[in-house]
Parts: structure tokens; C-alpha cells; sequence
């Protein structure tokens, strides 16, 4: 038997406010995989692990968010919690390998091509691993084609947005850039619950309250600590992104040295300062005639 599955029982309630969570995420993340290009060394693994935590923990939202609108009509739905928060390890992991190989390696072409392919992998897996932990008295069968289409979203995505991200200037870019990742995330989201069959296979005998049979904790008493973990910790980020990276790590300011690598944002060459020397017509250097009186002022008192 078939169930009835519906993916928007609340409306566009679940939707807007999922795409606004994965805007969030996506805006502080991005945003701190900027400014790690202008940090120092000592500083710029701060950046790119708050950054990673950012989009991980925003994607994991909006996701839980959106099934809080999923209802089968035949049966209850319960959430495997062990699973459930395995999830949001996979993607801040898997995001924050994508982000630390673009901050390190700057935008050439392998490293935005790998980090965007392993952050889109990261949210994908986050993504039906949250599926793998729902339970219910039925069996989920995928539409292996729509499976495909929602993995090449996520990594068309995060590859742009990365892009996006090191090589643009400007609030409007950024903005574009994470619009551009909710956007593409909320889609796949949404791409991989439209590849989803359930299949039921009640008990003969049916308890009055199915959720008597099914193990796990039920949507109720999971979107609190969904929202509110995740939630206050992008409000910090956001906090932290207000404030100048050197006021808040404390280090010196940014790292102008040349860093030899194509493409990186910071490889520019600052130009020092060198004493004035005089050059004689043979061509030799000669001291400066104020250095050379000093000199034999202390050879005189000697």
C-alpha cells in the first residue's frame, strides 16, 4: 500500500522559513570564508571553522524545518535521534573540508571545483541521512534519476557559491552568493522529498495510537532543540561578523606577504621602505653624510 505523502502540510509557512534559515547560514558562512582570505595564518582557521559551522548548522535547520511540513497521511512519523544529530556532523565536516581547501588554496579552478563537490556531497549526505533516521510503519523507495538531479544541485551550488565568495567584492555579491546557495540547498531539498515513495506495511492489528509502536521522538519534541541550538549559535556568528577580525582574534592585521599560489586573493606584493644610499658616478653605495659625521663624532670622543 501506498501512503499519502504531503511535503507542504502548513503551506509556504515551512518553505519560507526554511529557505530563510539556509540563507542565514549560508550569508555567515560565506561571509567568514571572506574575510579568512584577508586574516593572518594564526587567525584564518577561526574564520574558516566558524564559517564551516555556519553552513553546516544552516542547512541542518532547514531541513528539519522543512519536515516539520511532512506528513504521511496513514501513519505517524518519529525521528531517530542518534541519526538525527549525525546529520549535522556530516555536513559542518564535509562543508568545513570544502571551505578550508578554497581558504588555503584560493579561487584556482581544482580547489573551487573539489571544495564545491565536497560541500555539495556534505549537505546531500546530510540531507538523506535525515531521511534514514525517520521512522515510520512503512519502507521508502527513491527515484534514482531525481536522487541524481538533487546531488547536482547541491555541488553546482556550493561550487558557485564558493566561487562567489573569494572572487567578488561587495555586500551585493555576497548577498547574491547565499540567495544563490538557499536557494540551490531549499531545491534540493525539495528535488530529493519529490523522489520519495512510501510504501506502507501496518500491523494487522492497529494500536489506537500508532506512535505507541514506533520508537524515536516525535517532531514536537525535536523542533526545539533544532531551532533553538543552531539557532542562537548563527545569532553568535552573526554577532561576530559585525566586529573587525582583528578586534575580534586579536592578531595583527591582514597578511599582505606574497603567497606564490594563482588566483589567490592575497598575492600581492607590498613594496618596503629602504634607507636612502648615495650613489657615487663609479657606481659604489656611500652612507649618507649625516651618518658618516656621527660616526666620527663617537670615534672622536673614544
Amino acid at each position: 500500500m501506498q501512503g499519502t505523502v504531503d511535503g507542504f502540510t502548513y503551506g509556504l509557512v515551512t518553505p519560507v522559513a526554511a529557505f530563510l534559515m539556509a540563507a542565514l547560514g549560508a550569508a555567515l558562512g560565506l561571509r567568514c570564508t571572506t574575510r579568512s582570505l584577508h586574516a593572518t595564518r594564526s587567525c584564518r582557521v577561526g574564520w574558516l571553522a566558524l564559517g564551516s559551522l555556519s553552513i553546516g548548522s544552516g542547512v541542518w535547520t532547514m531541513h528539519f524545518v522543512a519536515m516539520t511540513g511532512f506528513t504521511v497521511q496513514e501513519t505517524p512519523i518519529s525521528y531517530d535521534k542518534p541519526l538525527t544529530f549525525a546529520g549535522l556532523a556530516v555536513a559542518v565536516v564535509m562543508t568545513g573540508i570544502g571551505i578550508f581547501i578554497v581558504g588555503y588554496r584560493g579561487a584556482t579552478r581544482m580547489a573551487l571545483i573539489t571544495g564545491g563537490t565536497i560541500t555539495g556531497l556534505g549537505i546531500a549526505s546530510m540531507h538523506y541521512l535525515g531521511m534514514a533516521g525517520m521512522r515510520m510503519a512503512a519502507r521508502f523507495a527513491y527515484d534514482i534519476p531525481l536522487v541524481v538531479l538533487s546531488v547536482l544541485i547541491a555541488g553546482c551550488a556550493a561550487t558557485a557559491a564558493l566561487w562567489a565568495a573569494v572572487t567578488l567584492r561587495g555586500a551585493l555579491s555576497g548577498l547574491g552568493a547565499s540567495i544563490l546557495m538557499a536557494v540551490a540547498v531549499t531545491g534540493m531539498h525539495y528535488t530529493g522529498m519529490a523522489a520519495l515513495d512510501v510504501h506502507l506495511h501496518l500491523p494487522a492489528t492497529l494500536s489506537s495510537d500508532l506512535s505507541a509502536v514506533l520508537p524515536g521522538d516525535r517532531p514536537a519534541e525535536m523542533i526545539g532543540p533544532m531551532l533553538v541550538g543552531p539557532g542562537c549559535f548563527l545569532l553568535l556568528a552573526a554577532v561576530v561578523l559585525l566586529f573587525d577580525p582583528r578586534a575580534v582574534a586579536g592578531g595583527p592585521g591582514p597578511d599582505l606577504r606574497l603567497r606564490g599560489r594563482p588566483g589567490d586573493p592575497r598575492d600581492r606584493m607590498v613594496p618596503r621602505a629602504r634607507p636612502h644610499v648615495r650613489q657615487d658616478p663609479r657606481g659604489r653605495g656611500r652612507r649618507p653624510r649625516s651618518t658618516a659625521r656621527e660616526d666620527a663624532g663617537r670615534a672622536w670622543y673614544r
